[in-house]
């Protein structure tokens, strides 16, 4: 919240909370014209300062930079559980006319929890545009059924050509979405996902509202704090859920981490 773009630093604090697996939106490389950044690697450089993670990124964003490189900007994951297979998916991105917006994807990983395997999802929802954030949205839900029929499906016998690029690798049933929303709790959109996925924080806090995660520390004016960072759990990861927090104090994002504990 100092203006100033600095890995290390944010590495720092995500470490300090004891992640297994941190879900990162906004990762840029090689964007010097965005405020406070140098133009650095921002997915190489927190790969390198997480040592013994696995590093996954997909990028939403790919332009020219206009000195005969690219730029790109997306999100990213970083396990230091086992990840099988890694599956990068385009949102939608309706045309609409004097709207600012960009193209959006999302990443899933399937992780190797100490209860099984289990699908995390990480992207970063349209701020700009209702019509365009609600067909994300429906997106996200169409390939939550997809994975379910995934986790049912029977796998091509091992003796043919799963050896090479057939190869099956189990995409489960359970699953975790998380993400910079760009919608507050009571939008229909958070009733929408709900209706494929239960909030974390409302088990662990049921009756509680969501403690703001945005416009925290930046006292935008005209803007009060309110939640638009969510992690959604398949049913059958509900009751695992043993604690669901938002770290208030951090000044390191302009949107506060969300830290949820699950029982192995």
């Amino acid at each position: 919240m100092d203006g100033r773009v600095d890995p290390a630093r944010i590495a720092r604090v995500a470490h300090a909370l004891e992640p297994d697996v941190c879900c990162f939106q906004e990762v840029a490389e090689n964007f010097d014209s965005l405020a406070g950044s140098s133009g650095e690697n921002q997915a190489e450089l927190l790969e390198s300062l997480f040592t013994g993670y696995s590093a996954h990124f997909v990028c939403a964003v790919d332009v020219p930079d206009g000195k005969g490189g690219r730029r790109s900007y997306g999100n990213l994951i970083l396990s230091r559980l086992p990840v099988r297979r890694v599956l990068r998916h385009s949102l939608p991105w309706p045309a609409e006319d004097g709207v600012p917006s960009m193209p959006r994807m999302a990443i899933e990983a399937a992780v190797q929890a100490p209860w099984g395997l289990v699908s995390i999802t990480t992207t970063h929802l349209e701020f700009y545009s209702v019509r365009q954030r609600a067909a994300q949205v429906e997106r996200l839900r169409e390939l939550e059924a997809e994975r379910q029929l995934h986790a049912r499906a029977i796998p091509i016998p091992a003796n043919t050509e799963s050896s090479s690029v057939f190869q099956h690798w189990p995409r489960p049933t359970s699953s975790i979405l998380t993400a910079d929303f760009n919608m507050p709790p009571e939008d229909p959109l958070y009733a929408r996902l709900l209706e494929s996925w239960r909030d974390a924080w409302r088990i662990a806090h049921p009756g509680v509202p969501h403690p703001a995660s945005f416009h925290v520390h930046d006292k935008e004016k005209g803007v009060a704090p309110y939640c638009c960072d969510f992690v959604f759990v398949s049913e059958d990861l509900a009751p695992r859920v043993a604690a669901v927090r938002v770290d208030a104090e951090t000044q390191a994002s302009d949107h506060q981490p969300v830290i949820v504990e699950f029982k192995p």
